[in-house]
């Protein structure tokens, strides 16, 4: 991507660093083994992609609060634990993330499990508090509902988890995999644009087009991640590449072959831009384009 790409999503990723850090409880506040467990995940890295695409959409719609990177901040804490729990033994046993290894890894099964436990709960105490006022009391109260339905079940990331540990070994299903990762993937990410777009108090046609943008981009970076796992090296991926097709997976590739999921993908950011383009009332969504066009063409 362009420079000027680079510098903004640096900047906006600086923001989400800075309020990670002002957000989670120090790590020496007892009990101190569960804080350096949450600290350990949620500052081993990542693009912090949902956090960076919340307060992009919060930039195109001019809201620029003061309290803005709590609730980005929350929704990154809840990626996090999502995280956490997917690397478990009982999940996908994976001891490598983000080219560290995984929280169970360091500190034991039980405390990656309570790790991810607070992660969620601590999110869902910023997205009560902040921002704070009570002109936002209602906004708050429909982002909480939104956001725990994105993570939850039954139309959320855990429905998708739900979804995918039982799809190993079944008929290869176009209908049931779009199905895993628009719940498992695609929910999340679309939250992240819903939820900056109603504290920003969009109107309700804007909120529509964004978010038939958030779901073409949550579905191109599905196919793309799918991509990566059998093309990447583990540097390039930071976690164990491959995994997908040793746990027989139901996946883009799989089904489709690699050329055919790239090219799905490429259809798809398209839609995405369609959506972008049909928001006028002078919103730039330039920005979120860029990332859009970012997601599909991570390293392989």
């Amino acid at each position: 991507m362009n420079e000027l790409f680079t510098r903004r999503w640096d900047a906006l990723r600086s923001e989400v660093e800075d309020s990670l850090h002002r957000c989670l409880p120090a790590e020496d506040t007892p009990p101190a083994v569960i804080h350096r467990a949450m600290a350990y995940s949620v500052f081993a890295g990542g693009k912090r992609l949902r956090a960076v695409l919340f307060l992009a959409v919060a930039d195109a719609l001019g809201w620029r609060h003061p309290e803005r990177g709590e609730p980005a901040a929350a929704i990154e804490l809840i990626h996090t634990y999502s995280l956490i729990h997917d690397d478990l033994p009982a999940m996908d046993d994976d001891d490598l993330r983000r080219g560290k290894p995984t929280s169970h890894k360091v500190f034991g099964e039980a405390m990656a499990i309570l790790a991810g436990d607070a992660l969620l709960t601590h999110a869902f105490q910023l997205l009560s508090r902040y921002p704070d006022g009570a002109e936002y009391a209602g906004r708050r109260l429909d982002v909480i509902e939104e956001v725990a339905r994105a993570a939850g079940t039954p139309a959320g990331m855990v429905a998708g988890q739900v979804l995918d540990i039982h799809a190993p070994g079944q008929t290869a299903d176009p209908t049931l995999l779009h199905e895993i990762h628009r719940l498992k993937t695609g929910a999340m990410i679309r939250v992240s644009v819903r939820a900056a777009a109603r504290l920003a108090g969009t109107d309700d046609d804007t909120l529509v087009r964004l978010t038939a943008f958030s779901e073409a981009l949550g579905l191109a970076f599905q196919i793309t991640d799918d991509i990566l796992d059998e093309t990447a090296s583990p540097q390039t991926l930071g976690k164990t590449p491959g995994k997908d097709r040793q746990q027989d997976k139901l996946t883009f590739p799989r089904l489709y072959g690699l050329a055919q999921s790239r090219t799905l993908a490429e259809r798809t950011v398209a839609d995405g831009l369609t959506a972008l383009d049909a928001i006028g009332g002078g919103v730039d969504t330039t920005f979120l384009a860029d990332i859009a066009r970012f997601v599909l063409r991570r390293p392989h």
